[in-house]
C-alpha cells in the first residue's frame, strides 16, 4: 500500500501570508499610535504652548545708583538699569518706580566682603539672585537687571 501525501513544504505556504499581513497590519497600527501621541504632544502638553508664554522685552529703566556698606568699612558704589516687560510700558506713564529694586539690592550687597565681590562668577550668583527677588516683588514686570556702574572701596 502506498500513501501518498501532501509534502510539508505546502501545508507550511498557505498560513504564511496570514502572519506577514498581522505584523503589516501591527506595524501600521503601532506608527498610527506612535503619530497620534507625537500629535497629542505637540497640540496639548508641549511646554510653553500654553498661555504662559515668556514675557517680551519692554522699556529698560535706568535707577540712581546707590552705595551699599561693605564688611570692615568698605563700600560698593552700584549702578542698576531694570529691564522691563512690554507689559510695563504704557502702566506708569513713562515713570518707573525702583525703590524696591534699591531697596532688594542693598538686602543683597550689604555687609558682603570685597574680596567675595571680587572673586569669579560671584557677581553673576548675586544678579541672578537679585533677578529672582524682583520678579518676585515686581510680580513679572521685571525681567533682568544690567549693572550700569559696580566699584567697590
Amino acid at each position: 500500500m502506498t500513501a501518498t501525501t501532501a509534502p510539508p513544504a505546502e501545508k507550511t505556504a498557505a498560513p504564511a501570508p496570514a502572519k506577514k499581513s498581522k505584523k503589516k497590519l501591527l506595524i501600521i497600527a503601532v506608527v498610527l499610535l506612535l503619530g497620534l501621541g507625537g500629535a497629542g504632544y505637540f497640540f496639548v502638553l508641549k511646554p510653553g504652548s500654553g498661555g504662559d508664554a515668556a514675557p517680551k522685552p519692554g522699556p529698560v529703566a535706568p535707577l540712581d545708583h546707590v552705595q551699599i556698606n561693605l564688611a570692615q568699612g568698605h563700600y560698593l558704589r552700584l549702578g542698576l538699569s531694570l529691564q522691563l516687560t512690554d507689559a510695563v510700558s504704557g502702566e506708569h506713564g513713562g515713570e518707573f518706580d525702583g525703590s524696591k529694586a534699591l531697596d532688594a539690592a542693598i538686602e543683597i550687597f550689604s555687609g558682603r566682603d570685597v574680596a567675595e565681590l571680587a572673586k569669579d562668577g560671584q557677581r553673576a550668583k548675586l544678579k541672578k539672585e537679585l533677578v529672582k527677588v524682583l520678579e518676585e516683588r515686581y510680580e513679572g514686570e521685571v525681567m533682568d537687571v544690567y549693572f550700569t556702574e559696580f566699584v567697590t572701596e
